[in-house]
């Protein structure tokens, strides 16, 4: 029963991995005990929170992420800390400064000619530096409950120096916002249902760790905001805004059922005492 239990909090903590920051770190980090330190980040429920009751560290294995008409493979794991108060009600996954999301930058096909469609870029730099990357962030407590629900509040960073040092898609008041599913999703044309897949478990008797293996979180239903803060900064001109090439380039903004994401994940929890007390 307490394996089965687990696996809600698992499939649907996973799914803040597509991405992205967290939620504020708290003030002070304790370490895991030996042969817990995979669980480095989560808060300690005896010197940080007392109120944690579970913590847990997931990998994004592969996947990809489309906005638009941009599909990004997600090829650098991903890897995500923390802790929650309760298993069976909606609530926010906490950490402390040594956990939260990791900044795994994944290479957007095409690059920046790709993105902006300005090809005499080429002539200038060379494909290797106009190389881009995109990291996504939260941007807003993740809120999870059980295997039917997680909603990410994200935003994608698009790093090169050509689109200086503040590029996103999405924002703090404008956010992608992601409900990730194992099971069927329901999205607005034209996309049609997809179905993810529910993880694989092994409990780990000596350790008490509950391992769930081979996992896939889905959603085609989100939309997608314009770009922002896409500067061209070339030759030491003044920056020129360069948001309409991006969103005319992109698609962006994309309405709901014009998106998607497929995450693969193997994910671990156990009881915080277990992972701290000596």
């Amino acid at each position: 029963m307490k394996s089965k239990r687990y696996v809600g909090l698992l499939a649907a903590v996973v799914g803040l991995l597509t991405a992205f920051a967290a939620v504020s770190p708290l003030a002070q980090a304790a370490n895991p005990r030996t042969g817990y330190t995979q669980f480095t980040g989560c808060p300690s429920p005896i010197s940080e929170n007392s109120n944690i009751h579970t913590c847990l560290h997931a990998t994004i294995k592969s996947g990809k992420f489309k906005m638009g008409n941009k599909e990004v493979p997600i090829e650098k794991p991903i890897t995500l800390t923390g802790g929650v108060e309760h298993l069976f009600t909606p609530g926010p996954l906490l950490f402390n400064s040594k956990g939260g999301l990791s900044k795994a930058k994944q290479k957007v096909p095409g690059g920046v000619i790709g993105l902006t469609g300005l090809t005499w870029l080429l002539e200038f730099l060379g494909s290797e530096a106009l190389t881009l990357y995109a990291t996504t962030e939260l941007v807003g407590t993740p809120i999870v409950a059980g295997t039917a629900f997680a909603q990410l509040p994200i935003r994608v960073h698009l790093e090169n120096g050509v689109l200086g040092n503040n590029c996103y898609v999405g924002s703090s008041s404008s956010p992608i916002t992601l409900n990730l599913t194992t099971g069927t999703t329901s999205p607005p044309p034209p996309n049609t249902p997809i179905t993810g897949k529910e993880p694989s478990l092994e409990f780990i008797e000596a350790t008490e760790i509950q391992k769930a293996n081979n996992g896939t979180y889905v959603d085609n239903s989100f939309a997608a905001p314009g770009a922002s803060g896409c500067v061209l900064t070339l030759f030491g001109f003044i920056p020129i805004s360069i948001n309409g090439l991006v969103n005319s380039q992109s698609g962006l903004p994309a309405a709901a059922g014009t998106n998607e994401t497929v995450q693969n994940f193997d994910a671990e929890v156990v009881n915080s005492e277990i992972a701290f007390t000596e």
